[in-house]
């Protein structure tokens, strides 16, 4: 393990440096970026985390949900990573498509729709992994949300995960990706970790001290990467039932093993009753930081408080960082009760 154990981490970018676009091949050397970094499990910051990038407001994963994010104060932007045909590393939630592009519509790849297994049950789509990265850029991104608005809908292409470093390295913003189901992508012989690596490697932001959690809910990809990288590690945690209860799926005792910190589904923390758990004190306990998802201004709490409240409480109980669908409300959420 590292890295920046610790909870929160102030952090400001001494070098920043970078073209807004990485090509595949022939890339210009770079110097590294330098951070300053101190870190504490009681100072904040607080961190921000743009969940799928301003999600709420632009369809999740393009490039402009990203922007929007950074111009609304996010300190890491979160680009969920899967796998095309060729191996290149794409933003998207899912393996399939049809939630989020325009691929249903798409006379060309009507043949492409196909039955895979997701969880244990079967689903019929388009997968990423059948479609080449120059497949996958003709495809228009669209919202997943419909209640959100279509407005944005057919306008924004899919980056890959080199895009979305660079455009984090121009801007002074961290990553925060998450290796979506690399076991699944293993079966169908694509090495998500083996990517992953190349990809931060090439990017010079492998390091101890560079902008970067890795997260996953497979807790076999991180295990093999706490013995390959300096990074933080995230562990994704969700509610199971309990005795008492909803517990974690996985306990802490085993997640420090390999993991420097948890991202950890809402209602481990504040149940759905609206009262405060003895998580996110039990996780630092255990040296571990604490990475809450996922609010979101169109989705009131269990228990029906605002999102500011929602967010109050969550900051109150100490937690090191929260995603969010809408950044700027966070942002401001946060700054309101920090700073005096």
């Amino acid at each position: 393990m590292n890295k920046w154990i610790g909870a929160a981490f102030a952090m400001s970018m001494v070098v920043a440096c970078g073209p807004t676009e990485l090509p595949r091949s022939a890339a210009p050397e770079e110097e590294p970026v330098t951070w300053v970094i101190e870190s504490s499990l009681s100072e904040p910051p607080i961190f921000i985390i743009a969940h799928r990038g301003a999600s709420g407001e632009r369809p999740e994963h393009t490039m402009e949900a990203y922007r929007l994010a950074i111009v609304q104060g996010a300190d890491f932007i979160e680009p969920d990573l899967v796998m095309t045909k060729d191996g290149v590393l794409i933003a998207r939630h899912d393996r399939f498509l049809s939630t989020t592009t325009d691929v249903a519509d798409r006379p060309e790849f009507a043949d492409r729709k196909k039955r895979k297994w997701v969880n244990g049950l079967p689903k019929d789509d388009w997968w990423a992994e059948d479609f080449t990265l120059a497949e996958i850029k003709t495809l228009w991104a669209r919202q997943p949300r419909p209640a959100r608005g279509t407005h944005y809908d057919d306008q924004f292409r899919i980056p890959t995960f080199a895009e979305v470093i660079a455009l984090a390295k121009e801007a002074g913003v961290g990553i925060y990706p998450e290796t979506k189901a690399p076991s699944a992508h293993l079966e169908q012989g694509l090495d998500m970790e083996a990517a992953l690596l190349a990809a931060l490697r090439k990017a010079r932001w492998d390091g101890a001290g560079a902008p970067v959690y890795v997260q996953s809910f497979e807790p076999e990809i991180l295990q093999s990467l706490n013995e390959k990288i300096e990074l933080p590690l995230v562990q994704l945690l969700y509610g199971v039932p309990g005795l008492h209860g909803e517990r974690p799926n996985i306990p802490l005792s085993d997640v420090t093993t390999y993991a420097d910190g948890v991202g950890v589904q809402k209602t481990l923390v504040v149940n759905k009753a609206g009262k405060a758990t003895d998580f996110v004190s039990a996780a630092h306990g255990a040296g571990l930081f604490v990475h809450v998802w996922t609010v979101r201004d169109d989705e009131p709490a269990p228990d029906g408080v605002p999102v500011e409240e929602e967010l109050e409480r969550l900051y109150a109980l100490g937690i090191d960082g929260v995603f969010a669908d809408y950044p700027a409300t966070a942002v401001a959420t946060r700054d309101a009760v920090l700073i005096p």
